[in-house]
């Protein structure tokens, strides 16, 4: 049975992260935005709060919690709460970490997450999304084949976020096999060229990279869980993930629109008591909780170990499609002032708008 009731654990993490992003992410969201940076004083408070090390064992230093698809939900939608793009800079080192935590060997995690618990943002990474207008993660057209006791990769990546800090890139690769593999690409590895910074029309304050991979030679130990590893399960955690943000983005945008009906007068009354207004804003709740509930679903599959598949496609797609259609109407419910800057609402809906695009940006 699916409880819709976070524990007590769950819900002191809630409450935790939903502090940080009101009192400290959604301050600067719109600096950061304007300037195309997240402050580092943020990035290293999000560290501090152990986003990254808490899902490492403590036998490689880290917390050693459970990890739980639930909890990162919740985590995803706080933090998307506060800013889209500061959430995701925050939890891209999850990205190299997690795939490692459940495709790698004995040798691979011990290798590799000891890295990810000291006491300073350490960046890793993933190149999951090339830019290809038939896309499909689970048919990747970068390549990677056998070669002399190892693999070499080909194909050009995009979307790679904090590529130019991270140490270590997970890349997916079709195998001579037609399955898919990860792969853990050093940063400094001859053939990997790291391209310059993408301009966006939202998420501006995320540096995200293009990445050719030509000739570039991995060793074998280097593929994550063998020939045997169930890379498209990594699908699932960052769909949930990106859905649960998605949430969190239309959460934003519906709040903000809501309390500017209720103060917003015209006509001797707040424009909340015009039934246009009234019934928009009821649809958009209603639409975020349709979203959340779809997110939590595939998050409780995976936590029990159930296939998950689905479920996390439906819930990304749904909410993806629910942040853009709560952050448009947040826009129109502010009229001019949804168009100007000085409203939050239209950085808003030009994050909301990526999440149709957005595959593995985030891990839960």
């Amino acid at each position: 049975m699916v409880s819709f009731q976070p524990s007590e654990e769950q819900q002191l993490i809630r409450d935790t992260i939903a502090s940080f992003a009101h009192e400290q992410i959604r301050p600067h969201a719109r600096d950061a935005d304007e300037n195309g940076a997240v402050p580092a004083a943020i990035v290293q408070q999000g560290w501090e709060l152990g986003l990254v090390q808490s899902s490492i064992p403590e036998a490689h230093g880290g917390h050693g919690d459970t990890r739980s698809a639930v909890t990162g939900a919740l985590i995803a939608e706080e933090l998307a709460w506060g800013d889209l793009a500061v959430a995701m800079h925050l939890l891209t080192p999850r990205l190299a970490v997690w795939p490692v935590l459940m495709l790698g060997s004995a040798e691979q995690q011990t290798s590799v997450l000891g890295a990810y618990t000291g006491n300073s943002f350490r960046t890793g990474t993933a190149a999951v999304m090339e830019p290809r207008f038939d896309f499909d993660a689970t048919e990747p057209a970068t390549t990677a084949h056998r070669s002399n006791g190892g693999y070499v990769l080909d194909g050009t990546k995009c979307y790679v976020p904090l590529a130019d800090q991270a140490d270590r890139i997970v890349v997916t690769a079709r195998t001579d096999g037609g399955g898919v593999g990860a792969f853990i690409v050093d940063r400094d590895t001859p053939g990997l060229t790291i391209g310059e910074r993408e301009q966006h029309m939202g998420i501006k304050a995320l540096a995200t990279y293009t990445l050719t991979l030509e000739s570039c030679r991995v060793p074998a130990a280097h593929r994550l869980g063998g020939d045997d590893a169930n890379v498209l399960a990594l699908a699932n955690h960052w769909r949930v993930g990106l859905a649960a943000m998605a949430v969190g983005v239309a959460r934003a945008a519906f709040e903000y629109a809501r309390d500017y009906a209720r103060e917003r007068h015209a006509f001797g009354m707040a424009i909340a008591r015009k039934q246009a207004i009234a019934f928009m804003l009821a649809e958009m709740a209603i639409e975020i909780d349709a979203a959340r509930l779809l997110a939590w679903e595939a998050a409780w599959r995976i936590d029990r170990g159930l296939d998950a598949t689905r479920e996390a496609y439906l819930a990304k797609n749904y909410a993806a499609n629910v942040a853009l259609k709560v952050t448009d109407n947040a826009v129109q419910i502010l009229g001019g002032h949804g168009y100007i800057r000085e409203h939050p609402v239209e950085m808003w809906l030009r994050n909301g708008r990526g999440f149709v695009t957005f595959e593995g940006l985030v891990m839960l």
